[in-house]
């Protein structure tokens, strides 16, 4: 399979392959088709290593990894792919002596909407990592048809529409029926007992459904490791429907993988998404059984063969699981299929959040999963009967995993697992400290801090070829293969010619994110404004609102003082609310709706723009993080667990404003104060303050004339003719007294925002700071986080290619 040895062979090739595939001479096939092919040839190609990782990866009896996770955001794989295949120039010159252009094909390709935010993206950086580090490990998640929905603005309001992901097709998938798994839901069980005194189950299930898998090759970097990301799909099983309800069984078939996240906000989406959790939670674990046992003779061994790893609490089934295998399918007694069980999960845990630590009710469970509960049942009854015989019976209430008619899944998570990690060392001391205080005095061992990381390879060399090649000419490539060698630059940083040729690559990389504001929204923005960004999922507690009401206070404040100016300044927002959350969407409309004022205002627009760029997606990400100057991470201290955006800034040169909340405080150790700029409340404040209950958004609205105009012109008209426009945030801040403490911290960030606006002002100095942030990024690669992982918690070793 050489079609890509050279261009003229990848030219002819090409054309045979899209003239046969479609029944017509080249010149004479659609784009789509031509893209559907050259995906299909790089697949195949990708398919050699393939099928060799996993030859060696048998023969060695190497270890593997299953990541577990219900989002994996991939974002477009087809450069990314050609350059870890690397192929990328000869595909390039070669699509142009076709006349064709790689940017258009690459075009082409939909961001795989497999998720919402960091959590997904967090799991398609590991990946990456994984293979690119010849580690074997692979994902596991759910194939949804549609992503989380596809973000339009309409009369300043977000609107959703269906995110249609999959409508020239996945090119990187294989479709394996082959290795279609039953998943089973509901219905009755019968115990009973043999002459042994063993327990044996019959289950009859009221629903049954096919998980079918397609599997997508993850490629490595310039290395033979090629892994795979299993999607399932739920189709109907056919001697599983019940006499006349054909319907109503294809429609719950269907709903089981038609989109990421249902509304959970009503009974039946709560169902639907617990089965959806189960579905590919059992569907991986029967995989991961039915592969280990192709190689070794029993389940023994499974500990030392197979990590799995838990991201976040949505695949926690898991644990009942491999549990209900062991025990029902392979007659494990209690206490081997436990040791097995915990021997092999780790989880990760994501928040700090109490509402975002997932809970379900009981009666929910006990009546979709009847055996997986009884496993729950009996979990939770050892993990009691533990407790009181090491006298700690007092903490029944804070740890049990069954309590108030709900089953939760975090603490059921931390029992199972031999790790729990946090993802940034001050979440992590949230988590012993406060969060699972009680279960790290009882575990102290299990937990440990993971720190997040990003890519390097997709967040830098392939998003931003213009700062790469200036890098690799000051430092060389060494960083490419170890990114920890970005530090090299540290003795550059104060070369005014290396500073100069940093802020024109910066200034190109701007004028790119201006060209697509222009082409998409039609606004008019200043490549020589500071590029001032906020991209994340919309969350009160990530504090968009405190962002745009600096801005309204800088509006109001220039109207009333016409000797009052500022640097010319261009603010970026990209976010999407859950659909039922209709503060989230306030938000939206109130940012949309100072946009339309601020930027049509001919007084006030030469100096400040307000782009609000609908649909965030992984592609809007890679336009957006590295024609930044700002990276706003303003969440409120100790609700953010790490956050991987203020990463990708960073790695491209952008000064970190936020508070000590998350990944910001290491980026802090990295850079020093005087490379970023650091405000507001710190986390003993905001404990201090909510245990003193002496929080009072009232005393601040009546003392800061700033705040109280900023308030004020919520209601009086200034951005909408509706005074009761915008009450859901007026009431969240004054009537239910401001939980994220925007107002608090509200001066504190006016008064970063007018230093950051300073420091800009001196081009030298900003350069300087700007290469400090690049030269220590190499710390956040994913690279390094993975092996943290692969180290101290996975054992995982390099699959030994022959």
């Amino acid at each position: 399979m050489s079609n890509f040895s050279s261009k003229e062979e990848f030219v002819e090739s090409f054309k045979l392959a899209v003239s046969e595939q479609y029944g017509r001479n080249f010149e004479d096939t659609y784009p789509v088709e031509r893209y559907v092919v050259l995906g299909d040839m790089v697949r195949d190609y990708a398919g050699i290593h393939w099928k060799e990782t996993k030859n060696a990866v048998k023969e060695s009896h190497t270890k593997q990894l299953y990541y577990f996770s219900m989002e994996f955001l991939m974002g477009r794989l087809l450069t990314n792919n050609l350059m870890n295949l690397g192929l990328y120039d000869i595909v390039k010159e070669g699509l142009e002596e076709c006349g064709l252009s790689i940017n258009e094909m690459e075009e082409m390709e939909s961001d795989a909407g497999l998720g919402n935010g960091g959590l997904g993206r967090l799991a398609a950086c590991f990946l990456d990592s994984l293979a690119s580090l010849d580690l074997a490990g692979n994902g596991n998640c759910i194939r949804y048809r549609y992503g989380l929905f596809k973000q339009k603005i309409e009369n300043y309001r977000q609107v959703e529409l269906p995110d249609c992901w999959l409508k020239n097709g996945n090119v990187w998938e294989v479709w394996k029926p082959q290795h279609a798994v039953q998943v089973k839901f509901g219905g009755k069980i019968d115990a009973y007992m043999d002459y042994n005194g063993k327990f044996h189950m019959s289950y009859a299930p009221d629903f049954v459904v096919r998980a079918v898998p397609y599997d997508e090759p993850i490629v490595g970097y310039h290395t033979k490791t090629t892994n795979t990301l299993r999607l399932w799909d739920a189709q109907v099983d056919e001697d599983s429907v019940q006499s006349g309800k054909l319907s109503e069984y294809l429609n719950d078939v269907m709903a089981l993988t038609a989109n990421v996240y249902p509304d959970d906000s009503t009974q039946e989406g709560k169902k639907l998404r617990l089965k959806q959790e189960y579905f590919f939670v059992c569907a991986g674990i029967n995989q991961i059984i039915e592969s280990h046992l192709r190689v070794y003779p029993s389940l023994d061994n499974l500990p030392d063969k197979v990590a799995i790893q838990l991201n976040d609490t949505h695949p926690v089934l898991v644990i009942p699981e491999l549990m209900r295998v062991l025990m029902d399918d392979y007659n494990y007694d209690w206490d081997p299929a436990w040791s097995i069980v915990c021997r092999t999960v780790a989880y990760t845990n994501h928040t700090v959040m109490a509402e975002a630590l997932e809970k379900w009710p009981q009666d929910m469970m006990r009546q979709l999963l009847p055996r997986v509960y009884m496993i729950i049942e009996e979990i939770d009854r050892r993990f009691r009967y533990e407790l009181d015989h090491k006298g700690k019976g007092y903490m029944h209430n804070q740890v049990a995993i069954l309590k108030d008619n709900q089953v939760h899944m975090a603490h059921l998570a931390i029992v199972g697992s031999h790790s729990v990690n946090g993802v940034a060392k001050i979440h992590t001391q949230i988590l012993i400290n406060d969060v699972m205080a009680q279960f790290a005095s009882l575990y102290p061992e299990r937990f440990n801090n993971k720190t997040n990381g990003i890519t390097h390879r997709r967040w830098l060399m392939y998003s931003n070829p213009q700062l790469t090649q200036l890098l690799i000419e000051m430092i060389g490539d060494g960083f490419i293969k170890d990114p920890e060698q970005l530090t090299r630059l540290m003795p550059h940083v104060n070369d005014p010619i290396l500073q100069e040729r940093f802020m024109a690559v910066k200034r190109e990389r701007k004028q790119i994110l201006a060209d697509y504001v222009k082409k998409t929204l039609d606004i008019d923005v200043n490549v020589d404004s500071i590029f001032d960004c906020q991209a994340k999922r919309l969350h009160a507690y990530k504090r968009q609102l405190l962002n745009i009401f600096h801005i309204m206070h800088l509006y109001l404040h220039m109207k009333k003082d016409r000797g009052f100016r500022i640097y010319p300044r261009t603010f970026f927002f990209s976010a999407k609310a859950a659909p039922s959350y209709a503060l989230a969407k306030e938000i939206i409309k109130l940012i949309n709706m100072v946009a339309e004022k601020v930027n049509n205002d001919p007084e006030i627009s030469q100096y400040m723009k307000v782009v609000f760029i609908p649909n965030y997606s992984v592609s809007v990400a890679e336009i957006l993080m590295n024609a930044a100057d700002v990276s706003e991470q303003i969440s409120t201290a100790g609700k953010e667990a790490s956050g991987t955006g203020n990463m990708k800034y960073m790695m491209n040169g952008a000064l970190t404003l936020g508070t000590l909340d998350g990944a910001n405080v290491e980026i802090v150790e990295q850079v020093g104060y005087d490379n970023a700029q650091i405000f507001g409340l710190h986390v003993e404040d905001i404990d201090e303050l909510r245990k003193e209950n002496s929080y009072n958004a009232w005393n601040l609205y009546n003392s800061d004339a700033n705040i109280r105009e900023v308030i004020e012109s919520l209601k009086n008209n200034t951005w909408s003719n509706d005074p009761n426009e915008f009450q859901l945030i007026y009431n969240d801040l004054m009537l239910r007294n401001d939980e994220f403490f925007v107002l608090a911290d509200f001066e504190a960030y006016l008064y970063a925002q007018s230093q950051v606006a300073q420091m800009y002002q001196d081009r030298s100095r900003w350069a300087r700071m700007m290469l400090v942030n690049i030269a220590k990024s190499g710390y956040f690669s994913s690279d390094r986080t993975i092996r943290e992982y692969a180290n101290e918690i996975w054992g995982l070793t390099p699959i030994p290619f022959k």
